[in-house]
């Protein structure tokens, strides 16, 4: 942690679960003063009051700053003597987007271009912009907005001067806010069938201690303008959901008959009756169809960016492409080298079965303390 010695680390939307996971990470190290960015106040004093209670010794790096990265003024306000930006402000819910297209716009695309105009103005030394893989081959307002969201990162890293502008492009972080694997668990206490939308659609799984080592790749080897990605594996949705039955099944053969919702009604006597006769060893899992702007596979990377992305061992560069807009020359001077790999997506990348899908889903933080009954603020 030597390059973040006495640094001053801002983080966009850092009530979320990567703020959440940066501070574990950070509070304890040799960094400075680390500033939570975001627009809900109780957010911020539910984070401010459990890293007081967690971390009472180191609580006092952290500053909150109230603000939207839609407003340029509070950036910049914040900005002050920056060092370090992680942006990780987003709308990241697909549907909410689809319905609501222009905030995904003002936050993820008009946001983006104030947190850059920002840090640069104020000297910040370096920009991690945590991108998505809905932004390759995107089909959905949330991964169109992403993908403007990178193609604006690069632009600004050809004029950023001082400032390096990178973005990292993950898959699904398990058990983020907003993401399924809580809702299973909600689903399998209260005693309801789990939910899944398609169950042969495959997506990346990552913890959230992974998205962090990718953005910390991406601060310590990216070069200015590029997009890093980590070769993460994948599993079906059905598997996910498999992995988490598994693993919290006893809690549903606990929880089912003595619901509260339904020992308080009258009404569900016979619901409590019919459970209790047929004793169910774990829950349903129904599929309820795909949502709206879902794919059945995500990409990582596309097959035009295969041809120029670099190898890096455990993750994928690719570099900005910085010719000018003066394309006669390559009419005269082609340039026909290629990459080998192909198109990185979670159909063609390591599958993970049931086995190893529930260790994965187990070794987080998240699960233990839910199977522990350790409450979790994210």
């Amino acid at each position: 942690m030597s390059v973040f010695k006495d640094k001053t680390l801002l983080i966009t939307g850092g009530t979320g679960s990567f703020g959440n996971a940066v501070l574990n990470r950070f509070l304890r190290t040799d960094i400075g003063e680390i500033r939570i960015f975001s627009r809900d106040e109780k957010k911020q004093d539910d984070m401010r009051h459990d890293f007081q209670a967690r971390m009472p010794e180191v609580a006092n790096k952290i500053k909150f700053y109230i603000g939207d990265v839609r407003n340029k003024s509070t950036l910049k306000y914040a900005m002050k003597g920056v060092d370090y930006v992680f942006h990780a402000a987003a709308l990241k819910q697909v549907p909410s987007c689809e319905f609501f297209p222009m905030e995904a716009v003002k936050t993820n695309v008009i946001g983006t271009d104030n947190t850059l105009d920002a840090a640069i103005d104020a000297g910040v030394k370096c920009v991690i912009c945590l991108s998505t893989d809905k932004a390759a081959y995107p089909i959905n307002a949330m991964g169109i907005t992403k993908a403007i969201e990178e193609k604006i990162a690069v632009a600004k890293s050809r004029l950023s001067g001082d400032t390096k502008i990178c973005c990292t492009r993950y898959g699904n972080v398990m058990c983020s806010r907003g993401s399924v694997i809580p809702l299973w668990i909600d689903q399998i206490r209260k005693g309801n069938p789990i939910t899944l939308t398609e169950p042969k659609m495959t997506r990346f799984i990552m913890s959230l201690e992974e998205a962090v080592d990718l953005v910390l790749f991406a601060f310590e080897h990216g070069q200015n303008g590029d997009i890093l990605v980590q070769k993460a594996p994948a599993c079906t949705i059905q598997t996910q959901a498999e992995a988490v039955v598994e693993l919290f099944k006893h809690q549903y053969r606990r929880d089912v008959v003595t619901n509260t919702n339904l020992t308080n009604d009258t009404n569900n006597s016979s619901r409590i009756g019919e459970l209790e006769n047929n004793n169910p060893s774990e829950p349903e899992i129904r599929v309820i169809g795909i949502r709206h702007g879902e794919k059945m596979y995500e990409t990582l990377l596309t097959k035009e960016e295969c041809a120029k992305a670099e190898d890096m061992g455990n993750f994928y560069r690719v570099p900005a492409d910085n010719r000018d807009l003066n394309y006669d020359k390559y009419f005269k001077e082609g340039d026909t080298k290629r990459a080998t790999i192909e198109e990185f997506n979670s159909d063609n990348t390591r599958r993970l079965n049931l086995e190893e899908t529930k260790e994965k889903i187990a070794s987080l933080e998240y699960i233990q303390n839910e199977l522990n009954g350790i409450p979790n603020l994210v």
